[in-house]
């Protein structure tokens, strides 16, 4: 068995990411990887106790033991609430009569029927 694994640790944000790719022990936590890849000290706003973490794209928890291969991902916290605006841009659509007031269908704008 190998003396080390290798691993990614990944944090973005909308002008800046960063991707430490690093060389850790096995058995290995989350939390001990993003501490050691000094992403931490990077990104003053992480706060472990509240963003979220995943390995490929899969949330986990801080405890969980690291594979070879791996990525950790830092995930910032959403703006809005992804439910929310969909209701808010349907919401819209009828409104503006891009689509049926009471199916939620849109709308063919030629015939002022619902698109087949």
């Amino acid at each position: 068995m190998s003396d080390q694994i290798s691993i990614e640790v990944v944090y973005g944000l909308p002008d800046r990411q960063s991707l430490i790719s690093l060389v850790v022990a096995p058995e290995t936590t989350v939390e001990k990887a993003i501490v050691q890849s000094g992403v931490l000290n990077m990104y003053q706003e992480i706060n472990l106790q509240e963003n979220k973490v995943g390995i490929w794209n899969r949330t986990c928890k801080l405890t969980d033991v690291l594979q070879p291969g791996d990525r950790v991902e830092i995930y910032r916290p959403l703006i809005a609430d992804p439910k929310e605006v969909r209701k808010l841009r349907a919401q819209k659509a009828k409104d503006e009569g891009r689509a049926n007031k009471i199916t939620g269908a849109k709308v063919d704008d030629a015939k002022g029927k619902e698109a087949t």
